[in-house]
């Protein structure tokens, strides 16, 4: 049983306010579509009325910062056994959804804005998880809620582990002005999602090419002045830094971001990662060690303390553009993240450094 919501309004003495029904349950759609905050989970909001492929159509469709879809399906008249049905019916359908549809859905319902960029503004700058619909919650809205229909969401959740809960809203009339309360019949952190179907992949497709690089330059142990110069990237330190830069194959194309700045550069691998003290690079048509050249910066850890292999690794480029700190490139639903470097999948940053880097269209 839900925990029940009092209200009560002081002033001289406690008053307090009588819970009313909802005028029109149509209404409290209305208000989580104008302001989603009302919902206790933070989320994007895909799309409402969302058409399934089977000519039904799903309240409200969401996602959080994970990439977990969250279904929304308001009680509004319907008997417990209808309206518990036809979210499970619906969940069925957004399972099989895949990376493409998902933003496809966004995308069509609101034309003219962008995905990735309306997921950073609503998270907080974070940009979209590789995999999107991995997982999926239902959830039941209602401004009252039935013995019968709160019996088969907890037999549901608690003894066959279905995502599915229901959010209780209380509506409150005092002095001519009008207040909601919310509560969950389940704790929410009971909700275990589930995993997504196999229709179609959950995963951004990647093209087979581009790579994302981060090169750290907090510490001073590298300088982006020495790698646009000299045709490198570089990592290191530790296991965890090094070991995905050594993925990098020669002939992928690299987007080279600096942490805290942005992205600086774009080239091609033109040889595999060694340490520091063994790598060469070609300048101007002569192979030259990495240590023999006027670097501004060490490209050492003699502070790591106790690893593996602390080394600073370098992977020559050859460069197609780059840009200064100072005119880094950044808008908010690009990607980034703290692996030195990492297949990148995401279109909209490829295709906005496409364009302020001059490069040819990307698909």
């Amino acid at each position: 049983m839900a925990i029940e919501v009092g209200l009560w309004r002081v002033d001289d003495i406690p008053r307090r306010i009588p819970t009313t029904a909802m005028p029109l349950e149509s209404k409290l759609e209305r208000l989580i579509l104008q302001d989603p905050e009302i919902l206790e989970t933070k989320l994007l909001l895909i799309g409402s009325q969302v058409p399934t492929g089977y000519g039904k159509f799903i309240d409200i469709l969401g996602v959080d910062s994970e990439g977990t879809l969250h279904i929304l399906e308001l009680k509004r008249d319907r008997t417990p056994r209808e309206v518990v049905a036809q979210t499970l019916d619906y969940a069925s359908w957004v399972e099989g959804l895949g990376n493409e549809e998902v933003r496809n859905i966004f995308e069509s319902g609101q034309p003219g804005k962008n995905f990735d960029e309306e997921f950073a503004n609503r998270f907080d700058g974070a940009p979209v998880p590789d995999e999107l619909n991995l997982t999926h919650v239902m959830t039941i809205v209602a401004s009252d809620l039935d013995p019968s229909t709160e019996r088969i969401v907890s037999y549901l959740n608690r003894s066959h582990g279905v995502p599915i809960n229901a959010m209780i809203f209380r509506y409150f009339v005092d002095g001519g002005h009008e207040y909601l309360a919310r509560t969950w019949l389940i704790d929410e952190t009971a909700t275990v999602p589930a995993g997504a179907g196999t229709k179609g992949s959950t995963r951004a497709a990647w093209n087979g090419q581009d790579w994302y690089v981060a090169f750290g330059i907090d510490g001073g142990s590298r300088s982006w002045a020495d790698a646009s110069r000299f045709g490198f990237v570089s990592a290191g330190g530790a296991d965890w830094y090094s070991r995905t830069l050594k993925s990098l194959p020669v002939g992928a194309r690299v987007f080279v971001h600096v942490p805290k700045r942005g992205y600086v550069g774009v080239g091609t691998v033109v040889g595999l990662a060694k340490p520091a003290d063994d790598a060469e690079l070609q300048i101007q048509g002569e192979m030259r060690p990495f240590r023999s050249l006027s670097l501004d910066a060490e490209y050492s850890h003699p502070d790591a303390g106790e690893g593996i292999d602390t080394a600073e690794y370098v992977v020559p480029v050859e460069w197609v553009h780059t840009v200064s700190l100072e005119s880094a490139c950044w808008r908010e639903g690009m990607f980034a993240n703290q692996n030195s470097a990492c297949k990148l999948r995401n279109q909209f940053t490829i295709d906005e450094l496409s364009r302020q880097f001059g490069l040819a269209a990307s698909g």
